[in-house]
């Protein structure tokens, strides 16, 4: 009898033990993989979404196919550096007071008292038990450091560049030594991808999808391409004939209408004019070279699309892909981010992974803050509380809150788009407006600010504007636009002198 009391305890024991660790497997494994890739200056040309003049991505029509794709998502800054910020903070600029480049290890310090304890996106996925590993441009440069537990670095700058280049250049209003300069070319260059940075950083992400790991990972992957300057090896160029190649739409008296603070901040002398361009004829080879680049990269994430669908890992990661901003190619007078329009402030976003539909996209407005809570829900992960984002699972599983979202960009202290089905609408810092309607101006020529009829409208779009307007962060610049520079140095009360210029714009 003691023998069968003692035999049956130990096989309670055992199974108990049994049942316990396979809890802890089946943990495991409710938490996917995750892989997470930034396309620097990338707008909505690519095939899934605009597929302007016919442009050659297949990878990204492949990514589309495989999940879910936000044809109308837009940014929270119309700039790399607070964009970036928002994104892996999941506060909006207005919150941060991050509207210009900011250090990395400068976004979380005690002198801001929005982000000094703030957890990163990265961080939050190794704090519940991922392996975090980055390569490439992530957050503004590269990453604060020690953010992830195996990082590739960044290469300085986004060569290669050729010996004898062409490169517009001008500081405008600007003065030497408190306002940077930066700097837009193009052409074919170098000889073979394998002297491109962004194919080295394909290379170190293939590498980790095929290894073992013990637990979930989070695969960041930051490619430099499309930014300028546009130079990708010729056989790119040659998919875009330039005789084949249109232009995006424009009109030469477009900003009659603007106000004084939207021309303040369009006045970008350092970048190429749409009439330069057309005087010149350089538009369709600018154009052209936009859209090589964005080959390019395609082939670079289909590299990485490959390793993952033959790993072991290809049924349980999650993928989400996304750009820092738009890209003006000639809309608005110029060939520049930098805007609250349309084209600067609207990019691609797509997810794709376990138990998400297959190519679907949804057209209704959705912000680049969402990215956070995102894949915190698909990863099974606790919500965030700090996330000022809303996750977008519902609405890509069931279409939740389709016809009730909007999303809001701001540029600097206190200018602010807000983007809706129908509808744009702008309020700039000292209280004057634009508005358009994109049934009837899908462009964005036409402002009704002033038309009696929208007057209803536009108060309600007012009401989405954020209530606090931090004052800009005493460590988050942006040399590179004159309004910038005195804006900052006006509402901190502080006197315009030589700021050290951060990163990479240049």
């Amino acid at each position: 009898m003691k023998c069968t009391k003692l035999l049956f305890l130990v096989s309670l024991a055992f199974f108990s033990c049994k049942n316990e660790k396979t809890e802890v497997v089946n943990e495991e494994a409710a938490k996917p993989n995750v892989l997470f890739i930034a396309v620097d200056d990338l707008n909505n040309m690519i095939g899934p979404i605009d597929n302007f003049t016919n442009v050659k991505t297949p990878n990204f029509d492949r990514l589309a196919d495989m999940g879910v794709t936000f044809t109308n998502a837009h940014v929270q800054a119309p700039l790399c550096g607070p964009s970036r910020a928002s994104i892996m903070t999941g506060l909006r600029p207005s919150t941060t007071g991050i509207y210009g480049m900011t250090p990395d290890n400068s976004i979380r310090r005690p002198g801001n008292d929005a982000t000094k304890d703030i957890t990163f996106l990265p961080e939050y996925f190794e704090q519940n038990g991922y392996h975090t590993m980055g390569i490439g441009k992530l957050f503004h440069i590269h990453a604060p450091d020690s953010m992830f537990n195996e990082s590739g670095g960044r290469v300085k700058g986004f060569g290669p560049y050729p010996k004898k280049r062409f490169v517009w250049d001008g500081r405008g209003k600007g003065i030497k030594g408190v306002h940077g300069k930066t700097n837009t070319d193009w052409g074919a260059f170098p000889e073979n991808d394998t002297l491109m940075p962004d194919h080295d950083s394909a290379n170190w992400a293939i590498k980790r999808l095929q290894r073992d790991y013990d637990t979930p990972f989070f695969l960041g992957l930051g490619f430099l391409r499309v930014h300028v300057p546009l130079y990708v090896p010729q056989k790119w160029f040659d998919m875009h004939p330039l005789d084949s190649i249109e232009t995006p739409p424009y009109l030469a008296d477009d900003l009659k209408d603007i106000p004084p603070v939207g021309l303040q901040i369009n006045d970008l002398p350092m970048m190429p004019s749409t009439e330069w361009a057309i005087e010149s004829g350089e538009w369709k080879k600018i154009v052209q070279a936009y859209l090589a680049c964005m080959s390019y990269v395609d082939y670079e994430l289909g590299r990485v699309l490959d390793a993952l669908e033959s790993s072991k890992y290809a049924n349980n990661t999650v993928i989400v892909l996304w750009s820092d901003h738009g890209y003006r190619l000639g809309e608005k007078g110029t060939f520049a981010k930098h805007a609250l329009w349309e084209t600067a402030t609207k990019a691609p976003l797509m997810f794709a992974g376990p138990h998400l539909p297959k190519g679907k996209k949804i057209d209704a407005p959705v912000e680049m803050l969402s990215i956070y809570p995102t894949l915190l829900e698909l990863a099974n992960l606790p919500a965030y509380e700090r996330n000022e984002g809303k996750s977008l699972v519902g609405m890509m599983k069931n279409d939740e809150g389709i016809e009730d979202t909007y999303a809001l960009t701001t540029y600097g202290m206190n200018n602010h788009a807000v983007r809706t089905n129908q509808y744009r609408y702008i309020q700039y810092e000292d209280g004057t407006e634009e508005f358009y309607d994109h049934t009837t101006d899908p462009n964005e020529w036409y402002n009704e600010a002033n038309n009696p009829k929208y007057k209803e409208k536009m108060e309600e779009l007012k009401g989405y504007l954020p209530k606090e307007n931090s004052k800009w962060d005493s460590e988050s610049n942006y040399t590179f636009q004159p309004y910038f520079v005195e804006q900052k140095a006006r509402v901190n009360g502080e006197s315009v002198r030589p700021v050290k210029v951060i990163g990479a714009d240049k």
